[in-house]
């Protein structure tokens, strides 16, 4: 049975529980993440869906987040439908994130939305602010294991993103993207 199917039948349970998680203190939250986090098993999935669309600014349904994916500042994540977010995943929204509908982040990929600044030269470059920058994922996109969205970058509607790409610039859609850095190789 696939997933779309699966949530059909758990979809007001998961509206209930989120409901629910709410009103959880954030470092309740966190511990529960911490907790479910290290378990393939789908009911953990189920439980990292809820806790996920209890906090971010918008979450859709049917939203896969596999095991060991660390979520930074939820409450700036906005997830559409039908996401897959596989296992050892990293996702800093501090700036926050747009995942569109039928995105698949594969493995061991990192989204960012963050940067360092060297605005002042007498002080460690990791003391000094972070610039905050809005990174998006349009619709339909498919991210291969080990790929990197660098703050600030907009990936356009279905793009292909090949295995362990470095995108520090926007993607333009329709297109395939792959190397360090990211560069068009092909158009769809």
């Amino acid at each position: 049975m696939n997933g779309r199917k699966i949530f059909s039948y758990i979809r007001y349970f998961a509206y209930i529980a989120s409901f629910i998680m709410k009103f959880f203190p954030n470092f309740l939250t966190l511990f529960l993440w911490d907790l479910v986090s290290i378990f393939d098993n789908k009911l953990f999935v189920f439980i990292r869906y809820c806790l996920v669309r209890s906090k971010a600014k918008k979450c859709g349904d049917n939203i896969f987040i596999g095991k060991n994916v660390t979520i930074k500042y939820m409450e700036s994540l906005d997830l559409g439908d039908n996401i897959s977010i596989h296992n050892n995943c990293y996702i800093d929204a501090s700036g926050g994130v747009t995942i569109q509908d039928n995105v698949s982040v594969a493995h061991n990929s990192t989204i960012l939305s963050s940067s360092h600044t060297w605005e002042d030269e007498n002080i460690a470059i990791k003391y000094n602010p972070p610039k905050f920058l809005m990174t998006r994922i349009e619709s339909n996109v498919w991210m291969g294991c080990g790929v990197r969205i660098m703050g600030g970058v907009i990936v356009g509607k279905n793009t292909i993103i090949g295995a362990g790409a470095v995108c520090t610039k926007s993607l333009v859609g329709g297109s395939v993207y792959a190397g360090v850095p990211a560069k068009r190789i092909k158009t769809i």
